[in-house]
């Protein structure tokens, strides 16, 4: 993003001509009815063509997102108020002719969702991501724009964005891509702020904005849990990026009409829940935190070169995103472990549940964490229809790349040294320079962090193939102990009983299990085993609790309204608990106690 580095020097430029800059505005008069009314002014078109588009995808997404279907009442007139011709050369595409240099159009927006990604507009805010609301001329995609908001002031509604301020409600960013990575919420939101000081003296401003339904008290105590976590971020990195206008933007809403989500960009985040801080969201909440921010380093700064410049016409893939959001997730629970807003206990317990998906789960046959990584845009909050195999297919990159963060970072330290100063050197020789970087740039930075055997055996084991590390080993390191019960029976299938006492296929059967090998599908009804209904009021795995590893099942099921019958053998269940050695009735050597202390930073 080197459009970025220069900043600004279009602060120099400010008071150039309002000729060199598209200006827009958008006013929330039907608000109730989740409707914007959005103006744009386009002067010195030379093009007889002149094209304005509604963006398909949105900085931070990777799959298709069609915005332009929320938009209508389309008009576009010249400099004098005449109506001017306007064609459809596609569905995101409006072609304008018959212009006098000067093109002003007019388009109503329905926004419905508050999320990282789409917008939303109502009587509790404005809540704006970019692509999802303006209208943009790609011929002008290097020209300033500015953006009257205009803000519902009988609703007391307040303006929060990373867009720098030009006067009144009048914002303003040098380029396209700016504007369109600037998330803005609009309400009657709290604001709490603090100054961190780097280590050269250098003072950088951070912002948490809330719109919420509680209490000042409650945003003042959530606060310090924010405040804990950026400092905690600080010290893996060694120092804060150099944000824009020297300020990041927490921009949360926590409202019961918010579509949970969180959504990175340069200076700011988008942090959205239905949960409030008085019902749960103190702590439920403060992992999403932790997550985006670790991302204005890694993503928006450390940034994969096929994500330059970002494109807002088609899907975008990255093979890195195993290291670029993956590594940022392993960084999530293990940062709130380090700033103690979670204990070290519930920190290696909750590794469990993303352990246990990403070893038990098929995919690995099939593609390896770049190839998973290139499957974003069909995942990346991407709609259709059709069924899918990715049960069996598809293992995320967050949770394969998390994986694959906490191995590298436990191989490391057995060799006297740890994933966080691997990030740090990335961070100083790609991130700090804003220098895009590729595959095979990771592999080299690792070579020479941890020498070229390590570096080469980690990427053609795990990264270019898809095997696994001996886990048990690593985290027995730092006292942790991964232990499975071999005598817990697995059938292999997710069963819901429904109000006739059968129990319902409700996904495709994992490859491999007892019940995909007997022949079971999504949507067979199984309606009795060894000849005997379910249980009334007894969940389908308390029920096979009852028999034991190796057992034959005789199934009658229902497919396709038709009676079936087939035979399955249980297996060992393939899952493993993660818990630390105390809890599993070991002590850990003092060594071993030291190397989680260094691993978790509690002393």
């Amino acid at each position: 993003m080197k459009y970025l580095i220069q900043l600004f020097i279009f602060t120099i430029s400010i008071h150039l001509s309002i000729a060199q800059t598209n200006s827009y505005s958008i006013s929330f008069d039907n608000a109730v009815h989740h409707e914007a009314k959005i103006t744009a002014n386009f002067p010195e078109v030379t093009s007889k063509i002149f094209s304005v588009r509604m963006s398909r995808t949105s900085p931070g997404r990777y799959a298709l997102h069609e915005f332009a279907k929320n938009v209508y009442a389309f008009t576009a007139t010249d400099s004098k108020g005449k109506s001017l011709e306007v064609t459809r050369p596609n569905p995101y595409q409006w072609d304008i002719t018959g212009h006098n240099g000067t093109v002003n159009i007019s388009y109503t927006l329905y926004a419905n969702r508050g999320d990282g990604t789409y917008s939303q507009v109502d009587e509790t805010h404005a809540h704006l991501n970019i692509p999802a609301t303006f209208m943009y001329a790609p011929e002008f995609s290097k020209r300033k724009i500015e953006v009257d908001f205009k803000p519902r002031e009988d609703l007391n509604w307040k303006i929060a964005t990373q867009l720098l301020l030009v006067d009144g409600t009048t914002y303003t960013a040098p380029n396209l891509q700016y504007f369109m990575d600037s998330p803005t919420e609009l309400s009657n939101f709290g604001m709490r702020e603090f100054e961190v000081t780097e280590s050269d003296g250098r003072k950088k401003n951070i912002q948490f904005v809330l719109h919420q339904n509680g209490t000042e008290e409650e945003l003042n105590a959530y606060f310090e849990k924010v405040k804990a976590v950026v400092l905690e971020e600080q010290k893996v990195f060694g120092e804060l990026p150099d944000f824009d206008f020297n300020t990041y933007t927490f921009l949360a809403c926590y409202i019961p009409n918010a579509s949970g989500d969180g959504m990175e960009h340069r200076n700011s985040t988008i942090l959205t829940s239905t949960t409030s801080l008085a019902d749960g969201g103190m702590k439920n909440n403060i992992g999403t935190v932790s997550h985006e921010f670790f991302h204005c380093w890694n993503v928006e700064r450390i940034r994969p070169k096929a994500l330059e410049p970002f494109n807002f016409e088609e899907a975008n893939m990255s093979g890195e995103l195993w290291f670029a959001e993956g590594f940022t997730s392993y960084y999530t629970d293990l940062i709130l472990c380090r700033a103690k807003l979670i204990s070290p206990e519930e920190y290696v317990e909750d590794l469990s549940g993303t352990f246990n998906y990403v070893w038990n789960s098929p995919g690995t046959q099939f593609f390896n964490p770049i190839e998973m990584s290139y499957q974003a845009p069909f995942v990346d909050a991407a709609t259709s229809v059709d069924p899918v195999n990715r049960e069996n297919t598809f293992i995320s990159y967050y949770s394969y790349g998390s994986v694959l963060g906490l191995a590298l970072d436990l191989s490391l330290r057995e060799n006297g040294l740890n994933l966080d100063d691997f990030m740090k050197l990335v961070w100083n020789t790609y991130g700090k320079n804003e220098i895009p970087y590729t595959l095979e740039n990771l592999k080299e930075i690792l070579n020479r962090y941890a020498g070229q055997e390590f570096g080469t055996q980690f990427f053609d084991k795990y990264i270019y193939k898809s095997e696994m590390p001996n886990y048990k080993s690593l985290l027995a390191t730092v006292g942790v102990v991964l232990n499975q019960n071999i005598e817990a029976p697995y059938f292999g299938a997710a069963i819901s009983i429904n109000n006739e006492l059968h129990g319902e296929i409700q996904r495709n059967t994992t490859i491999g299990s007892p019940a995909y090998m007997a022949g079971l599908d999504k949507g067979d009804v199984i309606t009795s085993i060894n000849d005997k209904p379910f249980p009334n009021g007894l969940r389908f795995n308390d029920f096979i609790k009852e028999f034991k590893v190796g057992d034959l099942l005789n199934v009658s099921f229902e497919r396709f309204g038709m009676p079936k019958t087939t035979q399955v053998t249980l297996t060992t269940n393939p899952e493993f608990s993660i818990e630390l050695m105390e809890k599993n009735g070991e002590k850990p050597t003092k060594k071993v106690l030291a190397n989680r202390k260094n691993w978790l930073k509690v002393y």
